[in-house]
């Protein structure tokens, strides 16, 4: 085996994880990237979705993230991953009662839109927070 990815995923608040992986899969607003050791320097802007970490020995790591950045820096038989999220979540820290309780008055502030005057900044914000509500339901099932 190479050596192993050196990844750490942190948020503002906290450091959501970090370890060895062998791979790391995330969504990046272009498309889905893989991640293996030896991978050229890399800065990919991450969508709302889901973030694997594949272990060797273990099962996979799961979580979402909100948005951010992943950077990756290779060199001296080293690669580090470094995922910088506005918020991230793994998947046994997602209490999915609240999560669809939340996105059910987020569709239900959406659906009262075509009786009010939603401005449209509070609409696109609503329907982002809808879709970071529905990644983690999707994740977490």
């Amino acid at each position: 085996m190479s050596e192993p990815l050196d990844v750490h995923v942190v948020t503002p608040d906290r450091e959501v994880w970090a370890g060895d992986a062998r791979e790391i899969v995330a969504r990046g607003v272009d498309g889905e990237v893989g991640i293996l050791a030896g991978h050229a320097p890399l800065l990919v802007e991450l969508a709302i979705g889901p973030l694997t970490i594949y272990r060797d020995g273990e099962d996979q790591l799961t979580a979402v993230v909100d948005g951010g950045f992943m950077h990756v820096t290779s060199g001296e038989g080293a690669t580090r991953v470094d995922v910088m999220a506005t918020q991230a979540q793994l998947r046994s820290e997602i209490d999915v009662e609240a999560v669809r309780a939340r996105a059910s008055e987020l569709e239900g502030r959406l659906a009262e839109r075509r009786d009010t005057e939603l401005a449209e900044a509070d609409f696109e914000g609503i329907k982002a927070e809808l879709q970071k509500q529905l990644a983690r339901i999707e994740l977490a099932g």
